[in-house]
């Protein structure tokens, strides 16, 4: 099984459609457990070309102390 690229910074960016902290949409992050390991897989692989072009790393969102 494919690991949940969560990182605990859940806030939506209403503009882009996606999480700020893992990059994933809201239909993405209700449907992960129930996503074949493929579709993680695709989901996973897309995530970080949204990141850079959000210009934004979710190590960056982390608060300190996490």
């Amino acid at each position: 099984m494919i690991a949940s690229p969560c990182v605990k910074v859940c806030v939506l960016d209403a503009a882009r459609g996606v999480c700020t902290g893992c990059g994933r949409t809201l239909d993405e992050i209700a449907r992960w457990s129930e996503m074949s390991d493929e579709e993680r897989a695709r989901v996973m692989a897309e995530l970080p070309a949204r990141r850079d072009a959000a210009s934004v790393s979710p190590d960056a969102l982390r608060l300190s102390g996490d």
